[in-house]
Order: structure tokens, then C-alpha cells, then sequence
């Protein structure tokens, strides 16, 4: 078995959930004649425990094990921001740096970060947003070189971003390329959390929220000043959900999955919105 197809099979349906057969030989690269590239992805993945055909031939992950049950004041966290050469790794672009702070209850504990050097060059667009330029990546370790770190890292506690989607997917296609398994646990967008609560309050943007919080953002559009600063607006989303007597993951769960009622929709402004480059 290729262990490499089947990492990739299984960051590809983390992120884009069930697939058809089909759909996911298609973005394994697999070709041919649909009952050629059926019977080898079968063959490739079978026997992985992680993955499960449903009845209709559709092939997903096993759901993730049951979260502990604890207050926030013991949940941990591992909140992520990468910086990158464009918006989509599906479009070949790459991570040029990350960041990753462990939050402990109310505590940081830990902040790793690291240049990457993304095995392609860098816009000049994009290197006039981060100050990231090619020369200062090229020493820098590839992802694959850094990945066992980041996973441990992210081990058992719920990943944590603003706009997480972004800094998913790109973590998620590194991991791939890397061989590697991505750690399977819950993932949380600041954004998202931040609309749900704070709704009218505040915009939700990350210059946004932490001018709303009061927070100092000291390098942005740099992985480590992002994750710091992320790290400290979820704190404060945290002290809300308190106060809303959302006591653990599970509630927010169920919070997150309940459709507020419609609200009247204000006017939107340039901070509003999601910065199409990354968080």
C-alpha cells in the first residue's frame, strides 16, 4: 500500500468530506478509465483503518474519537497561522513560514516558529504584503524537515486559526506532500466564532477584532505577530463564551451548528472583510 495516497486521501476528505470514488481518484491524480482508477485506489486504500466506504461507494474518514469533556479553564489549544506564496495550494502554492501557539486554559505555554522555504519563488506581490522574500527563505527548512515538530505540536489539542480554512488546507497539502499524517482533532476559526458572538459588536477581521479587544499586533502578516495575536483574541472569544455559559467544546459545538435567527445586515466595510491573501 502507498502510504502516501492514503495520507493524501485522507487530509483531502478531512477537508472536503465525503467523496465519490471518482471525485477522489481525481484529486489523488489517479487516470484512466473509471473502473481501472476505482480498482486501484481500492487497492491503495482498503486497508488503511482510517477510511470507510459507506454504502453508496462514497469513501470518507472515521469520525474523529470523542473529545474529553472538560471546562475551558483545562481545554488546550494550538492556534496557527502560515504565511504563503499565494491563496491555494491546490494551485501550487506554498507555506513561507508558521507559527504555532499552545494555549493551556488561559495560558501560553509554548510558540514555535520557522521560516519555510517553499521549493518555488515568492510573488512580488505576496513578498511586499509578509516582507517575506525569497532571499530570506532560502536557508530555510522545507516543510517536510519541520513537519514532525508541527505535528507534535498540534497533538491533542484543538487547532485553532483565524480564517482556519486557509491555514488548514495549506498545513493539510504540506503534511501530504510530506508523507505524512496530519493529526486528526477539532478545528476552530476565530472568525467564525467572533460572528457568532459578537454579531453587531464588532467587525471580524483580525485588525479588527484586536483593535476591538485591545490587542497589539506586533508583526502582521507575519506567521509568529498573527498567531500570538489570534491566540489572545480566542482567549477573549473564550471569556464570552463563559459569560454565555458555553462551558465546554461540546456546547460550542452544538453553538456553532445552531443557525442564528436572521439579523437585519448592516453596512460593510473594508475591515469586514476576510483578507483574501490569509488571515
Amino acid at each position: 500500500m502507498s502510504a502516501t495516497a492514503a495520507d493524501r486521501a485522507v487530509q483531502v476528505l478531512r477537508t472536503l468530506g465525503p467523496q465519490s470514488p471518482d471525485q477522489l481518484a481525481r484529486w489523488l491524480g489517479l487516470q484512466g478509465p473509471a473502473p481501472l482508477t476505482r480498482r486501484v485506489m481500492s487497492e491503495l486504500l482498503a486497508n488503511d483503518p482510517r477510511l470507510v466506504v459507506d454504502d453508496d461507494g462514497r469513501w470518507s474518514v472515521r469520525p474523529l474519537p470523542a473529545w474529553p469533556v472538560r471546562p475551558w479553564c483545562e481545554e488546550r489549544w494550538a492556534v496557527v497561522d502560515v504565511e504563503t506564496t499565494g491563496t491555494s495550494p491546490a494551485r501550487g502554492h506554498r507555506v513561507t513560514e508558521i507559527a504555532v501557539v499552545q494555549v493551556d486554559g488561559d495560558r501560553i505555554v509554548d510558540v514555535f516558529h520557522t521560516l519555510v522555504y517553499p521549493e518555488r519563488s515568492i510573488p512580488p506581490t505576496i513578498a511586499a504584503l509578509t516582507g517575506i522574500t525569497d532571499a530570506m527563505v532560502a536557508a530555510a527548512p522545507r516543510f517536510r524537515e519541520v513537519a514532525p515538530r508541527v505535528a507534535a505540536l498540534l497533538q491533542e489539542r484543538i487547532f485553532v486559526a483565524h480564517n482556519a480554512a486557509f491555514d488548514w488546507r495549506f498545513v493539510a497539502a504540506e503534511f501530504s506532500r510530506a508523507g505524512l499524517a496530519l493529526p486528526a482533532v477539532p478545528r476552530l476559526c476565530t472568525v467564525q466564532l467572533a460572528r457568532r458572538l459578537l454579531r453587531a459588536e464588532a467587525r471580524c477581521s483580525l485588525d479588527a477584532l484586536a483593535f476591538h479587544f485591545g490587542i497589539e499586533i506586533e508583526a502582521r502578516h507575519r506567521a509568529a505577530g498573527d498567531a500570538h495575536a489570534t491566540a489572545r483574541v480566542l482567549l477573549r472569544l473564550v471569556q464570552r463564551l463563559e459569560e454565555d455559559g458555553i462551558a465546554h467544546w461540546q456546547s460550542l459545538e452544538m453553538f456553532l451548528r445552531h443557525r442564528p435567527a436572521p439579523s437585519r445586515r448592516r453596512r460593510v466595510g473594508p475591515m469586514d472583510r476576510v483578507d483574501p491573501y490569509g488571515p
